[in-house]
């Protein structure tokens, strides 16, 4: 068997993931992804950096733990950066890295699917309820 180069190697490896075996990471980093905090966090991040304030206000019903606890996620799997400026008081900004930009587009579609079909959900809803409490 002929030796494969760390790039050939890495190649494989990215080929053979699957998101539908639980133990593939690729399957926890969509885990992470599909939490709506994430999604609001980025959707919120893609026109431009903010503060944690302005965060926390874009994003009604956030707590400050939950909204630390995505933010320090966002920043580890490198989708968010976190600037520092020294200042009184200190000043902290998020702003999506390249690769949280290319992510952006698809939260921010799946953000806007839900606020334009809302309605025939809840239409749906109602309907499936409606017809469970009154089985034929």
């Amino acid at each position: 068997m002929a030796t494969m180069t760390a790039a050939q190697r890495r190649e494989q490896a990215r080929a053979d993931y699957d998101a539908f075996l639980r133990s593939c990471p690729t399957n926890q980093l969509l885990g992470r992804l599909s939490d709506k905090w994430v999604s609001l966090v980025v959707a919120a991040l893609a026109p431009g950096p903010l503060r944690y304030s302005d965060l926390s206000r874009k994003i009604a019903g956030v707590s400050p733990k939950m909204l630390t606890q995505t933010l320090r996620a966002l920043e580890r799997d490198g989708i968010v950066d976190r600037t520092v400026t020294p200042s009184v008081p200190v000043r902290v900004d998020y702003a999506l890295t390249p690769l949280g930009a290319s992510l952006a587009g698809l939260l921010t579609a799946v953000k806007d699917w839900a606020e334009t079909h809302f309605d025939e959900v809840r239409t749906a809803r109602e309907r499936y309820d409606a017809d469970a409490d009154n089985p034929a």
